[in-house]
């Protein structure tokens, strides 16, 4: 799965998180958005996520800020669930101006803007403060001028979609050995089957769909996806391990049509962009906390955790040529302020 596309939520955001935060916004309806009576402006918001993630959460409640600042003049209609199609389709729609506004994955805007998927280079970032450094910082800010290249407005903040991490059902991952023959499954990302290639593992490309039974079959040994990802699926139940490998980590950049955007008026749209930059640092703020979380109640079901040292993982696919790789598809200046951030990497 390439994002958490493919999320089948149940109780686990709704009913704690989504109960925290709706008491925080003192009982504001979170899947209702008042809507304005004329408003001047509508703007549509796309992502593909369910009604009950962080993502949404932050997003209804922005909505409902941007309402009520601008004394109904702006409306924020959200359709979370791929509602208005999936990911591919739906940045078509934004680029056309038939959609204003979506949240998508860097690693899937990286077919219209390559350069978008650096922040997926494999074991770059150690931890979410490196994460923050770069994306908020010279990294972020050059993906998000070639993203204005092409067309297309990004907001500042990226929202967090997560660290990756590994399981399988026969042996803890531990070192780079242990993924040596290793078959695992990968979503369909050069990125992906490049990292596993230098590793020696067998990468397979599922559909995210059949990855259940793709591991209950043996048919791959393991797979790799965020916590949120592993615990809504079940994917507990046809796996033993689960290392932190913290392997890759992916964002949603906020992406909106140039003209629809600009057409706002001035006062209207900084009043837009500064709450919706502030519900990505919450939201981000949801997500952390969320792991946590995760993390133990997935202990509580039989998933045995470890911790892996990255440096032998870093090490090895320096070894392989995976960052030289890496480096002259990305270009020496994305390259250079990425290893500004999380250090030298091959």
């Amino acid at each position: 799965m390439t994002t958490t596309t493919g999320f089948r939520r149940r109780a686990l955001l709704g009913t704690t998180l989504g109960t925290t935060l709706a008491a925080g916004l003192g009982g504001l309806p979170l899947f209702a958005i008042r809507r304005a009576e004329a408003a001047d402006h509508v703007l549509r918001f796309s992502n593909n996520v369910p009604a009950t993630h962080p993502l949404n959460i932050r997003l209804r409640e922005a909505a409902e800020a941007i309402t009520a600042e601008t004394q109904g003049k702006v409306e924020l209609r959200v359709f979370p669930s791929n509602q208005l199609g999936a990911d591919t389709d739906v940045l078509s729609q934004v680029r056309s101006g038939a959609v204003q506004m979506m949240t998508l994955s860097g690693l899937i805007l990286s077919t219209l803007v390559p350069v978008a998927a650096i922040n997926g280079v494999g074991f770059a970032f150690p931890d979410y403060p490196t994460v923050w450094k770069a994306m908020d910082g010279e990294l972020g800010a050059h993906v998000r001028g070639e993203i204005a290249k092409a067309g297309l407005i990004a907001f500042d903040k990226i929202w967090d979609n997560g660290f990756r991490q590994i399981t399988s059902a026969s042996r803890p991952v531990t070192t780079p050995a242990d993924l040596a023959n290793f078959k695992i499954r990968v979503p369909v990302s050069p990125l992906w089957t490049s990292m596993f290639t230098a590793f020696g593992s067998a990468p397979t490309s599922i559909n995210f769909a059949e990855v259940y039974s793709a591991l209950q079959t043996r048919i791959v040994d393991g797979q790799e996806n965020p916590l949120a990802v592993i615990e809504t699926a079940k994917l507990y139940e046809v796996q033993k391990y689960c290392a932190m490998t913290n392997h890759m980590w992916d964002g949603f950049w906020l992406l909106a049509n140039r003209r629809a955007f600009t057409s706002l008026p001035g006062p209207l749209r900084e009043t837009v962009e500064r709450i919706l930059n502030a519900a990505a640092l919450r939201q981000r703020e949801d997500v952390a906390k969320l792991n946590q979380n995760l993390a133990s109640q997935l202990s509580e079901r039989g998933l045995v955790f470890n911790t892996p040292d990255p440096a032998p993982f870093r090490a090895k696919l320096a070894q392989a040529g995976f960052y030289g790789e890496w480096k002259g598809k990305f270009g020496p200046q994305a390259w250079g302020l990425l290893e500004a951030a999380v250090g030298g990497l091959a």
